[in-house]
This record gives C-alpha cells, sequence and structure tokens, in this order.
C-alpha cells in the first residue's frame, strides 16, 4: 500500500482510491508555499521564515493523512 497526495492510497493489485476533499484543497496551498521557498535566496532571514512554513504545512498534512488513515 503506497500513501499519497493526489491518490490517498495505492494497492500493490493497482486499485486506488482518491484523496479526501480536505487533502485537495492542500495541495494549492503547498504548490504555493514551495514556490515562495524556491524564489528566496539560500541562507536569508525571509528563506528561513519560508521554510519554517512549508515545514509547519508539512507537519499539518502529515496529521491530516495519519488522521484519514486511521
Amino acid at each position: 500500500m503506497d500513501l499519497g497526495i493526489k491518490t490517498f492510497a495505492t494497492f500493490s493489485d493497482g486499485t486506488k482510491i482518491d484523496a479526501p476533499k480536505p487533502l485537495k484543497k492542500h495541495i494549492k496551498r503547498y504548490r504555493k508555499l514551495s514556490k515562495s521557498l524556491s524564489k528566496k535566496t539560500k541562507g536569508s532571514k525571509r528563506y528561513e521564515k519560508a521554510r519554517l512554513k512549508v515545514a509547519k504545512f508539512h507537519a499539518k498534512l502529515k496529521d491530516t493523512l495519519d488522521r484519514f488513515s486511521a
């Protein structure tokens, strides 16, 4: 079994389960945050702020995935 963002779960026999709606909303925000981070200069204060935002988002996303999979 493989857990992902676009398809929530993919089993070894190839069956796929679509992601729940709240998870789909998070994808757009993740794209925005990661794009913002990639445009920053490494080592700057703004880069660190953006990196922390992405890290917090990853933690929330992990909690969401854990809640749906349990």
